[in-house]
């Protein structure tokens, strides 16, 4: 196993992490003007990602830092082919950001502050999937011959072929899986009619997201059919292949237990399956060419960081990277368990 290999799973266990853990803040986000129906409930809604939203955020930031330093060649191909994708998704998690903070100011804000959470968290749910349909559609490149490029391939397309059919396909589906988790997060954190409203979206986001994910699959067959191939010929494919199936059928029989925190746990699971899948369809590239010529392959000596660069961040990771898991595993145990109506402050 290489270095750049290692790197390639250590940056899809992040994307993984921030796909689980804060897609449950965008999915209660998406969820909120529908879910709650009074003050009380929507102070409860966000009393459940409150102490946590920020902490979840870091797994994005450090999965774009990762990248940067082990692949700089794919990040700065990523963060300038997709500028104003990527503008418009930061610009949706500050807005989120400032609408949970700035809310309990003003009585007569109130309003605005509850639609800008709303749309701050549905934009990047939204476009985050976009910008997963097209890596794995692949983006038109053509080679740099400039001193700034590097020699290395640049984007060649333009924001609008962004939002093409398969790709706004793929940003559906991953819109439902957010408003899975977040249905299933919610009914872990609230009690009484708010909790059954919750049981109820969460049953039926997650039939929707398993007929999107099977639609997705037939699309990307006739798309990209060389992924789904490259996929279920790997141990790794038909590992998050079985990963996924389990997570979709435990959290079936947890909702039919009444188990909110199994539903949620097999939720997450079934989240990690599929970005699993991803990643054992895109192998070896971390971006593929629309065309075939270029790509950004994470075997191509010219596009990863050095072998001493690589080494040095591992032995960080492998002494940090729990650390920080302990960290996280106690922020959610301290605030752990359901919140009353009475008792929400957020």
């Amino acid at each position: 196993m290489t270095l750049p290999w290692i790197w390639f799973i250590l940056v899809g266990v992040l994307i993984m992490g921030y796909a689980i853990l804060d897609g449950f803040d965008l999915g209660i986000g998406v969820l909120y003007p529908f879910l709650a129906k009074d003050e009380a409930e929507r102070s409860v809604l966000r009393s459940a990602i409150g102490p946590v939203w920020d902490g979840n955020e870091v797994w994005l930031i450090t999965a774009g830092g990762a990248l940067f330093a082990a692949f700089p060649f794919a990040y700065a191909f990523a963060f300038s082919g997709f500028y104003l994708a990527i503008m418009l998704v930061l610009f949706g998690l500050i807005l989120r950001a400032v609408s949970l903070e700035m809310r309990h100011r003003d009585e007569k804000w109130k309003r605005l502050w509850d639609a800008t959470f709303f749309l701050g968290s549905f934009v990047p749910a939204l476009l985050l999937g976009c910008a997963v349909g097209n890596i794995i559609r692949g983006v038109p490149m053509e080679l740099s011959v400039t001193g700034g490029g590097g020699g290395g391939p640049d984007y060649a397309g333009t924001f609008w072929q962004l939002l093409n059919p398969y790709s706004l396909l793929v940003a559906v589906t991953g819109l439902a899986m957010f408003v899975t988790q977040g249905s299933a997060w919610a009914a872990l954190k609230s009690e009484g009619a708010l909790r059954e409203r919750a049981a109820r979206v969460r049953s039926i986001a997650q039939l929707v997201f398993v007929l999107l994910v099977v639609a997705t699959t037939v699309a990307t067959l006739v798309v990209v059919s060389d992924q789904v191939s490259h996929a279920m010929t790997t141990f790794w494919g038909w590992l998050a292949l079985v990963v996924f199936v389990a997570g979709i059928a435990i959290a079936r029989w947890a909702m039919s237990r009444g188990s909110d925190v199994g539903a949620f746990a097999a939720s997450s699971l079934a989240v990690a399956g599929l970005i699993g899948l991803w990643g054992a369809g895109a192998w070896p590239y971390l971006i593929r060419p629309r065309d075939g010529a270029y790509g950004l392959g994470i075997q191509a000596p010219l596009l990863h960081s050095s072998h001493l660069t690589l080494t040095v961040m591992l032995l960080i990771a492998v002494v940090f990277v729990p650390i920080v898991l302990l960290y996280v595993a106690w922020v959610y145990k301290t605030f752990w368990g359901r919140i009353p109506r009475e008792k929400a402050e957020y």
